[in-house]
This record gives structure tokens, C-alpha cells and sequence, in this order.
């Protein structure tokens, strides 16, 4: 039986890319994922490909900048569930790649609102369903740019800097629990965003979002046993 098998699993951003890639992974292995995206057709596609593989899924299409939307998502998982087993917080949005004086207010509140107000409004909705797991996990897409603070990526990297800050404070909050909170680093990978953001870029030299999905596995397995860590794909795969 598979280390995943009867966990339930919610998927942000599961309609294309790494949280596409993660959500069919963690179908394939046994759990039932929770999938949302803005995106309906998106998440139609990889229904199809989870009911073609046998696993099950729940569609959920919403917009993470609506924070009441994530708060009624929880309460429907509390009824229909009562826990949480995993949470991979994937979705993002990079705005755009500008000089910092030129981000313009609306990017910035939507750049904001995605990367990091999200991830708190998922925490501040699904922390009790994650205790209430015998081994709740939590997994939250972060960025090199985060600490590099590259030129000309100032709203985004000012956003992943800010929720890495708030989710290294709830792991050290979780310590004592069976909740186990960590972040990934995937690095250049071969998605949409990466290609807005390296317009010149060959994807073919980039890894694939599957390659990146086997360690979400790992990461969202109940016998995972890091907590408040920054784990890199690179040297994970090094490993």
C-alpha cells in the first residue's frame, strides 16, 4: 500500500505546471486531491487524467485573491472530511519584470494577494484540519529571488520574501505537533511562468514539472521528517 494511500491532499495552482504535474503525482499514489485553480478547463484536463490513471479528485475552480472563497473551502473540507492530510501551496503569480519604481499599484496588489496573502489566508483556514491529521503536512512554492532580491523582480521577490517569513514563523508555531510546515524551491523549470520570465530561454534545457512533483511526493509523505526547512530541487536531486 502506498505511503500516500487515503490522504487527502489540497492542490493550489493545479491546472498547469508543477501543481498539475504534483496534483496527478499524488492521484497516482493513492491520494484523493483537492485541486483548485482559476482555470476550469485546466482543471478539467487533469480530472481526465486522474480518472485515466485511477485516482480521484475534487474540483475546485476559484481565485486565491478572493480570501473568503479559501475561508467557505475550508469549511466545506471541515464538513466533508474533518481533517486535512496535505497542503501544497503552489499557485503564483510573478507580475511583471520592471524596474521598481514602474511596478504599477494594481500588479503590486496582485502580485501581493497570490504569493503572499494567500498562503496566510490558507493557513488561517486550514490550520485545524492539518492538526487534525496523525500526520498533517504542508509544503509552500518559494523562490530563489526571495534572498537574491534580483533587480528589476521586486514585487515578486518582496512577496515570496514575505511568506517565507510568515511560514518559517507557523512551522516554528507547529513544532510540537504531528504538522510538519516546510517550503520548496523548485528552481527553473519548464513552465508558463518561467518562460513570461526567461522570454529567450530554450525550455528544453529546463527539468519538467514531473521532476519536480516526485519531491512534493516526499515532502507531503507522512514519514517526512523536516519541519521549517528550505528545501532546493537542485540539491535534492544531488542527493
Amino acid at each position: 500500500m502506498s505511503d500516500h494511500s487515503d490522504r487527502i491532499i489540497l492542490v493550489t495552482g493545479a491546472s498547469r505546471g508543477i501543481g498539475y504535474a504534483s496534483a496527478l503525482a499524488l492521484a497516482k499514489a493513492g491520494c484523493h486531491v483537492i485541486a483548485t485553480a482559476r482555470t476550469q478547463g485546466g482543471l478539467e484536463d487533469l480530472d481526465d487524467a486522474i480518472t485515466a490513471a485511477g485516482g480521484s479528485c475534487t474540483l475546485v475552480p476559484m481565485d486565491l485573491k478572493d480570501g473568503y472563497a479559501i475561508d467557505r473551502l475550508g469549511a466545506i473540507i471541515s464538513d466533508r472530511y474533518g481533517r486535512l492530510d496535505g497542503l501544497f501551496s503552489n499557485a503564483g503569480l510573478l507580475g511583471d519584470i520592471t524596474p521598481a519604481p514602474h511596478v504599477e499599484p494594481k500588479t503590486w496588489d496582485n502580485v501581493i494577494a497570490v504569493n503572499m496573502t494567500a498562503p496566510y489566508r490558507l493557513i488561517r483556514s486550514l490550520d485545524p484540519l492539518l492538526r487534525a491529521s496523525n500526520a498533517g503536512r504542508a509544503v509552500f512554492v518559494n523562490s530563489s529571488v526571495a534572498r537574491s532580491h534580483r533587480a528589476y523582480w521586486g514585487a515578486y521577490a518582496a512577496a515570496k520574501a514575505g511568506m517565507e517569513a510568515f511560514v518559517s514563523a507557523y512551522a516554528k508555531e507547529v513544532e510540537v505537533t504531528n504538522l510538519k510546515v516546510n517550503l520548496l524551491d523548485p528552481g527553473a523549470t519548464r513552465t508558463a511562468m518561467r518562460a513570461k520570465a526567461m522570454p529567450g530561454e530554450d525550455p528544453k534545457t529546463l527539468k519538467e514539472p514531473a521532476d519536480v512533483a516526485k519531491l512534493v511526493l516526499e515532502m507531503l509523505s507522512p514519514s517526512y521528517p523536516e519541519n521549517d526547512t528550505l528545501i532546493r530541487y537542485l540539491d535534492w536531486a544531488k542527493a
